[in-house]
């Protein structure tokens, strides 16, 4: 019992990587996150913004799945390369760069949209834009982050991602649709552009430890096929990881048609559709919240199928809800919301712990490529499909296919296996 408590005692003075762990910490991660925070509160405004423009001017749901498409196909497509460039370069340098690259266009569209007007091709470039910067920064900054964390804080810190989009939520597709509505899209951009600014100057501040990759020489393409075979050596999070992205292949297409449910299904307007993403916000928050209070170390797994099972129902009630049912369809995405925010910090925090930091980025750029093309696939099947069955009767397939997969996440041998072996590691509250 003693040497447990000093062998956790000991892993408590450093990162979830291995490394000593900065006497700062705290104070870094402060400051990486305001700016990250301000990024993603413009970033949203701008992105729904112009999602609105879109459902105003084309009412089509394969219009918003094609700028699902643009978002996401790009991410999907370069994660796996921005995964092995994050585990041999400077992963600092990567997301500066990735920011600089987004404020550069962000500015230019704003530009462009004060000469020209308003269009539907500036938003799918914006769209496009923030899908090839996210399929190099993503990885890059998922790896970071076990660099500067101590483990037992893991959960809290990748729920913190999930807690900041939904306070960008509630707000930023308000203060996005005010501008819109008031001002016109190219000052959400400009918003949008200033957003991915701050993030880059926080990022180049705050220091970073690069004692990782130096030793890889390996090619890309090995690199790729290496990363993949490090995931695919642990049944249990390969399931896991399949699973969810699957679950983020049903869900994709609910996001995207969720402004035209409420435009077309019960009558709403602008605003009232960004009633519904401030709640979606809202749920993802208090769910965010209870899992960083709770800050689970056992049995992630179980927290993901139980997520599932919620976000599989909730969908399918939401579209079982009548014209006149408008407010009981914010209170069941409210609910769905709240499950959301259980998924992605449970199974990231899994990745981190069991998947050693040399080969972190190659494998968090397989695991965000697997979403990033996920997304889309699943959005553009959503949409064709709605504009056969229409949007109701597509929350309805969707929420059944999302229980099944919770079913069969549930039923996997490897799963509660895994789930099985975090219980063998005992915490520090376990151990005295």
């Amino acid at each position: 019992m003693f040497q447990s408590t000093k062998q956790t005692a000991q892993t408590a003075n450093l990162t979830a990587g291995g490394h000593a762990l900065p006497a700062d910490w705290l104070g870094r991660i402060v400051l990486i996150w305001s700016g990250y925070a301000v990024s993603m509160f413009a970033g949203n405004a701008a992105s729904y913004a112009g999602i609105w423009y879109a459902t105003e001017t084309t009412g089509s749901p394969l219009s918003l799945a094609l700028l699902y498409v643009l978002a996401f196909l790009p991410m999907g497509l370069l994660s796996p390369f921005g995964g092995v460039v994050a585990d041999k370069l400077n992963r600092k340098v990567i997301i500066v760069v990735c920011d600089a690259l987004m404020a550069l266009t962000s500015l230019a569209l704003a530009a462009w949209t004060f000469i020209a007007g308003p269009s539907f091709a500036a938003v799918a470039l914006y769209c496009a834009a923030f899908g090839f910067v996210s399929g190099f920064r993503t990885p890059a900054y998922n790896a970071t982050m076990p660099l500067l964390v101590p483990e037992c804080h893991l959960v809290r810190i990748n729920s913190m991602d999930t807690l900041l989009g939904s306070i960008s939520m509630i707000a930023g597709p308000a203060l996005g649709i005010l501008l819109y509505t008031s001002f016109g899209l190219q000052y959400v951009l400009i918003l949008g552009g200033f957003g991915a600014a701050a993030a880059g100057v926080t990022m180049l501040l705050a220091v970073i430890p690069r004692d990782h990759g130096a030793h890889e020489q390996a090619g890309a393409w090995a690199s790729l096929k290496e990363g993949a075979s490090t995931l695919a050596s642990q049944r249990g999070l390969l399931v896991l990881t399949i699973g969810v992205s699957l679950g983020m292949l049903a869900y994709g297409p609910i996001d995207s048609l969720m402004p035209l449910m409420v435009y077309d299904h019960f009558g709403g307007d602008g605003f009232a559709a960004s009633l519904v993403a401030a709640v979606m916000g809202a749920g993802l928050l208090v769910g965010s919240v209870i899992l960083m209070a709770v800050n689970p170390r056992r049995k992630l797994a179980r927290i993901i199928v139980v997520s599932a099972f919620v976000v599989g129902t909730g969908a399918l009630i939401a579209g079982l809800i009548p014209k006149g049912g408008y407010w009981a369809f914010v209170v069941c995405i409210g609910v769905l919301a709240i499950a959301c925010a259980w998924f992605n910090a449970p199974l990231m925090t899994l990745l981190q712990k069991n998947i050693p930091d040399e080969k972190l980025g190659r494998v968090m750029g397989l695991f965000t490529a697997m979403n990033g093309l996920a997304i889309p696939a699943g959005t553009a099947l959503g949409g064709l499909i709605a504009e056969v069955t229409g949007t109701p009767l597509f929350f309805q397939i969707d929420g059944v296919f999302i229980l099944l997969l919770a079913v069969s996440i549930a039923i996997s041998k490897s799963v509660r296996k895994l789930d099985a072996a975090s219980s063998d590691h005992p915490t520090v509250e376990q151990t005295l």
